[in-house]
């Protein structure tokens, strides 16, 4: 459509048969960001850890004086998004530190206690379980995992790289020095009462986490990537046994998966969707979390976005795109928080890396998932 302005001498007009066009640019730029992947990029949880000289007595009842000024985390949500139904039953976690290691207390609400798994590295998720992510250096690979029941059986394990990334499980790891226990308030596995839930303390050694040959001990500001998953089966009595429902195909129903930071997706081994963890020197009581998360997690999102879509096209086409225009992405320079980021893709058919830049920084991110810092490069 064409749009005439006349001028009062009649000699000019304007044509606007560009009109279109830009109405078609217009709206492009309002598409939401990150369309089709906002639940996978939005932002995590933060919780600032305060330091503590006094450590807690690990019996799983959290009646140390060294809790009583740790604030909880927020009451957990569905696994997916935060939009989603809420739990059942309320779940939270607070956690402190001193120079040994990470403290971590966890409550859970539970008319119904059970457990059967009682042996170590038992797969302690097959019971109703509490579960511990922690990637110490926020690269995605070399992460640790940490699941107790209510019989307070432990399942520890590391990734060298999540299971989407053709990684499989270390179960043969085992956590150097870590101590945990569970306080049940009720009976375990007796269906005839009522229960109000159970508790959980752990204390994680620094060294026990730590891919080096000593103990990487978190300075004043550092921040890992954690986040917690609380796995609850669907279950019934039968002979005076919970047992899990089944669908009609004869398979348990599938588990609520109740998280503190929501993933976006029914998978906890998306490192990058985990909660931010910030270590603060500062005494608990005195400070409320101030932590600013940062500016290069906000660059992080548009080469997860790119990763993202690059998984999907690999499924369809069993090549990766070499172009991220083949991606939908044509804008290539873009703001951020004020500044200018320019991101760019070297691809070929089964292996991609795609990088950000902004001042004097690069980052990237690899067909793997894994996240590296690099120097400037020219491009």
């Amino acid at each position: 459509m064409d749009i005439k302005i006349f001028y009062p001498e009649n000699k000019f007009y304007l044509l606007f048969s560009g009109l279109l066009t830009l109405m078609t640019i217009s709206s492009a730029k309002a598409q939401p960001k990150f369309a089709g992947k906002e639940d996978l990029l939005s932002t995590p949880k933060k919780y600032t850890v305060f330091f503590n000289s006094e450590s807690p007595k690990i019996d799983g009842k959290l009646d140390d004086k060294v809790w009583k000024n740790v604030e909880w985390t927020e009451n957990f949500k569905d696994i997916q998004a935060e939009r989603k139904p809420l739990p059942i039953w309320n779940t939270r976690a607070k956690m402190t530190w001193d120079s040994k290691g990470l403290y971590i207390a966890a409550e859970l609400m539970e008319p119904h206690v059970w457990a059967y798994l009682k042996n170590y590295d038992d797969i302690v998720f097959y019971d109703n379980d509490f579960e511990v992510f922690i990637d110490p250096d926020n690269d995605t690979h070399r992460y640790y995992e940490f699941e107790v029941n209510a019989l307070n059986t432990m399942f520890d394990l590391f990734m060298t790289k999540p299971y989407r990334n053709g990684s499989g499980a270390m179960i043969t790891y085992n956590a150097p020095g870590v101590k945990w226990a569970v306080d049940v308030q009720g009976t375990i596995n007796n269906p005839s009462d009522i229960d109000k839930g159970w508790t959980l303390e752990m204390f994680i050694p620094f060294w026990a986490v730590s891919i080096a040959n000593s103990a990487k001990v978190p300075v004043d500001g550092d921040f890992w990537r954690i986040n917690f998953s609380r796995v609850e089966w669907k279950t019934e009595v039968k002979d005076g046994k919970y047992i899990k429902l089944k669908g009609a195909d004869g398979r348990n129903l599938p588990e609520y998966n109740w998280v503190w930071s929501s993933q976006g997706v029914i998978n906890m081994h998306f490192p990058e969707r985990w909660a931010y963890l910030h270590f603060s020197k500062q005494v608990s009581g005195d400070s409320k979390n101030s932590f600013t998360i940062p500016y290069s997690e906000e660059q992080k999102k548009h080469l997860w976005y790119v990763y993202y879509l690059q998984q999907d096209y690999y499924q369809k086409n069993r090549v990766y795109a070499s172009d991220l225009s083949m991606l939908g992405i044509t804008e290539l320079i873009f703001p951020i928080e004020g500044k200018e980021n320019k991101l760019w893709m070297e691809a070929g058919t089964h292996q991609f890396m795609v990088f950000i830049s902004s001042d004097e920084q690069v980052y990237s991110v690899n067909n793997e998932g894994l996240v590296q810092l690099r120097k400037r490069m020219s491009k």
